[in-house]
């Protein structure tokens, strides 16, 4: 595909190219919400959501920025949000060890969570953190009250459905009388075995229950669940297979936390780093094969473009689904009290205070991130507009700015 100088394949680029060909022979089947993020992606950064003009104070060369579509699971548009999510996270970074446990649905459970995003996603979710808090308040393990945050993900290397929850939690919690901070041994959190076992029977327990209050839905080849005989039937193997919990070595230290935060937290199906070609042959990008070690397991892929474009679709998730989510000593309002007792305990220095949201807006207006491409002076916005790109001449659609 012929693309201009300097522009590296983009997720976009499938979608403009095999995107309205693809809505068309899936009509009918393809949700609102999908819809809505294949527009998103196809317009972001486009003259088709305005933008504006910039400016240098020294040279007065000129360049016109056009806006994004922030939508979540667009590729180019989770930078900026990972950056003020990750300032945020920073001031609350614990001295302590951290360590990640991923929590992995079985691939028969698979299918089930696909025709049930919502409930099947918030179940895991749930299930996770419930396993780790009652696990970790346990006199026979850890004994204390910790906290946690857990990342959803949908997808495999492959863009295949693989959902799972990436968990970051602190090495030690707080006593259940709140007076002092337990630690947990040097490179060992909890055990694996008990947390498998106990996930296992929570979220299997979690899933009968949405089904008996009629929480559940089936289509295609899965429509017989909907009776209950065939469903027990379904759910009894998994009840004696052993679940996917791994618990991976304790980071380096916080600032390798949020290193992987920034990794992780904001992270789509496919990036745009991972696309390489696409031609007749359809979409070919980059995947690891995590059957295979060492250097060998990075591969490259070749889908169909229109098979492209379903995979990546399976991960879109219910509107107002929240994948970030804190439990334990960081949910909710009491998230900053218990952070405070915790860095008291500790003897930690008191976090610097967050930038307020006015002077970050300042900024962004006062100090663009990229300097002037000629001459490396300040670049400033004179002027934006809405829906195409301005000409000379003035225009009915542009807001002048006042710079002085």
């Amino acid at each position: 595909m012929a693309r201009p100088p300097g522009h590296s394949l983009e997720v976009a680029d499938v979608f403009r190219a095999h995107g309205a060909a693809w809505r068309k022979a899936n009509e009918g089947h393809v949700s609102l919400g999908q819809l809505k993020v294949m527009s998103a992606i196809e317009t972001c950064r486009t003259a088709a959501l305005g933008g504006h003009v910039e400016r240098c104070e020294d040279c007065a060369h000129e360049r016109v920025a056009y806006n994004s579509c922030r939508n979540r699971h667009c590729p180019k548009c989770q930078g900026a949000a990972a950056r003020q999510w990750l300032e945020e996270r920073e001031a609350e970074l614990l001295p302590v060890p951290y360590y990640h446990v991923v929590f992995t649905l079985p691939a028969a459970i698979g299918a089930i969570a696909f025709q049930n995003k919502a409930a099947a996603y918030d179940l895991l979710f749930k299930t996770a953190a419930e396993t780790l808090l009652t696990i970790a308040a346990d006199p026979k393990h850890l004994g204390a009250r910790i906290g946690l945050t857990a990342v959803l993900h949908t997808w495999g290397s492959a863009l295949t459905h693989h959902p799972h929850v990436h968990v970051i939690v602190p090495g030690g919690g707080l006593s259940p009388d709140g007076a002092r901070w337990i630690a947990c041994k040097p490179g060992f959190f909890l055990p694996v075995r008990v947390l498998s076992r106990l996930f296992r029977r929570l979220f299997l327990k979690g899933l009968e229950a949405l089904h008996e209050a009629g929480r559940l839905v089936f289509f295609s080849d899965l429509a017989p669940l909907a009776d209950k005989r065939a469903f027990d039937a379904v759910l009894a193997p998994l009840r004696r297979s052993e679940w996917v919990v791994y618990a991976k070595r304790p980071f380096a230290g916080p600032q390798a936390v949020l290193a992987y935060l920034a990794r992780y937290t904001h992270r789509v199906a496919i990036s745009n780093s991972r696309l390489t070609l696409l031609d007749e042959a359809g979409v070919t990008f980059k995947w690891k094969d995590y059957r295979i070690k060492g250097r060998d397991r990075l591969r490259t892929m070749t889908l169909d473009a229109a098979e492209f474009i379903r995979r990546f679709l399976l991960h879109v998730l219910p509107s107002g689904f929240h994948r970030i989510r804190h439990y334990g000593l960081f949910a909710g309002t009491v998230r900053a009290r218990n952070i405070e007792r915790v860095r008291q305990l500790l003897a930690a220095p008191k976090a610097s205070p967050e930038r307020s949201r006015a002077d970050a807006d300042r900024d962004e207006t006062s100090s663009p991130a990229r300097p002037c491409p000629c001459c490396g002076g300040r670049m400033i916005i004179v002027e934006t507009f809405e829906g195409e790109r301005p000409k000379r001449s003035p225009s009915p659609t542009r807001i002048r700015i006042d710079t002085s």
